[in-house]
This record gives structure tokens, C-alpha cells and sequence, in this order.
């Protein structure tokens, strides 16, 4: 296996050029909608971030963490942010662009790996905005001290993960409904399984993916030394574990 940071890369840019779900752009209808103050943005698959969570977003200035794709950054701009979209894949990031260059947004893109903010100095965002994709690197505790550096006092933390449970059972089982645990965890796509399976249960161009247990994701948080303020849970639209269980969780956090 090469490079992770490179072979996911590929293979979200791939997902762009296949349409996936969390690769379109949003519409000029939303773009007005946002810019006469009304707009919502998802952390995770369906549930909406209660408006709450975020500060005015006028003149905010906005780091939208691992989150191209055309969709959340064209917002927050609408409303009035200084946005930065920051993502590992060149073409997510164009999506952004096509949007702010269609609605006359201003968005800076930034191609780079999540766990490394290195290019930004101290204390320079009011406001992190991490839709579900830490399954994409296997550690945490980088991306959780880099957003404390990056973030003013007072700076807010928004991040929706994948409930690591789910990593546990039998994937091709899990696609007929049947909930039957396989793999301990944590789970990772290249040590649970061989390269063989992964290619057989997902496809050789899926991204690698790695599960995270609530101590890494919020337990990390604090270590690096945020204040958790609010969390929700979100489900599947379509799948029957939502009858069973929560997919993804969301987390909101202040550095002090």
C-alpha cells in the first residue's frame, strides 16, 4: 500500500469524477437562501448542525477542515465568513471553486492533510468546521492539537465522526441487514483485513478507512484541551442499522 494521504487523494478526486453524494456543489438557490440569512449546513449524513453551534457569521473567520466538495464552504461564505477550505483532494477543492467563481464568492482553497495545519499560524480561525472524514487517517491526536493551535480563544470546534462500532461487524453481511461482528477493534483497512478483502468488500479505488473510539475522538478533544459544550447523533437514511443503532455522532467545543 502506498502513501495513505496519497491514495486517499486519488481516491476521493475519483469519487469527484463519479459524482458521489458529498461531491456536489451546492445550488445557486441555497447560495441566495445564505446570503439573505437563511441556511443549514450537515456535519453528518442527514441531521442538520443546530444553528446554535455557530457564532454570527459575519466577518468569522472560517476553517472548513477535510470538507470540499462545493457544499459547506460556499455557505458559510454566503453568510458572510472569510472562508479557507483546507481538503486532501485537488478536485473537491475545485468544487469549491466552481461555486465561488459561479456565485462571485470569495474561498481560499488549500490542498493538505488534515493532521498537519503547519502552513497556518497561531490563533488565526473563529470557527473549525470538520465533517465526518477523520475515518480517512489512522491518528487523531495531531488533528486535535493542530485545531487547538489554529482556533482564537473562545474559537469553536465542530466535528461529526463514524460510530467505531460499525467497523466491527461483517461488511459483506452487513449489506443484506445482518449485524454479525467480524473484527475487533480499533479496525483498520490495512491490518483487519487483507488487501485482498478490502478489494472485495469495497472496490480497489474506495478510500482507506480507520475506526476511532470515542476516547480518541472525544476524550482527545479534552486531552488537547478543549471544553466539549454540545453532541448529537445522526443515522443512515437508507441502511437497516438505523433501526438498531447511530451512525455518526457530532461534537461542538470551545477552546477557552
Amino acid at each position: 500500500m502506498e502513501d495513505i494521504v496519497q491514495f486517499n487523494k486519488i481516491a476521493w478526486n475519483k469519487k469527484v469524477d463519479s459524482k458521489n453524494k458529498w461531491t456536489i456543489p451546492v445550488t445557486s438557490e441555497a447560495i441566495r437562501s445564505a446570503q439573505a440569512g437563511n441556511w443549514q449546513v450537515v456535519l453528518t449524513p442527514c441531521k442538520p448542525v443546530p444553528p446554535d453551534w455557530f457564532p454570527p457569521m459575519k466577518g468569522l473567520d472560517v476553517l472548513c477542515l477535510a470538507s470540499g466538495g462545493g457544499q459547506q464552504a460556499p455557505i458559510f461564505s454566503a453568510a458572510g465568513a472569510n472562508v479557507t477550505s483546507f481538503d486532501n483532494s485537488p478536485k473537491q477543492l475545485a468544487q469549491d471553486k466552481i461555486v465561488a467563481g459561479r456565485e462571485g464568492l470569495r474561498i481560499k482553497t488549500i490542498e493538505g492533510d488534515m493532521a498537519d495545519l503547519s502552513i497556518f499560524d497561531d490563533d488565526v480561525f473563529d470557527l473549525i468546521f470538520n465533517p465526518v472524514s477523520n475515518c480517512f487517517i489512522p491518528e487523531l491526536t495531531p488533528v486535535w492539537r493542530e485545531c487547538y493551535r489554529v482556533l482564537r480563544s473562545g474559537g469553536v470546534l465542530i466535528v461529526g465522526f463514524a460510530n467505531p462500532i460499525e467497523y466491527c461487524f461483517d461488511f459483506k453481511l452487513s449489506e443484506q441487514g445482518i449485524y454479525q461482528v467480524k473484527h475487533s477493534l480499533p479496525y483498520s483497512d490495512l491490518t483487519s483485513i487483507s488487501e485482498q478483502e478490502r478489494i472485495e468488500n469495497f472496490g480497489p479505488d474506495e478510500p482507506i478507512e480507520f475506526s476511532h473510539s470515542f476516547e480518541e475522538q472525544i476524550g482527545g478533544q479534552l486531552k488537547a484541551g478543549f471544553h466539549l459544550t454540545s453532541f448529537f447523533e445522526d443515522y443512515w437514511e437508507n441502511e437497516k442499522i438505523k433501526d438498531y443503532m447511530p451512525s455518526f455522532f457530532a461534537t461542538r467545543a470551545v477552546k477557552p
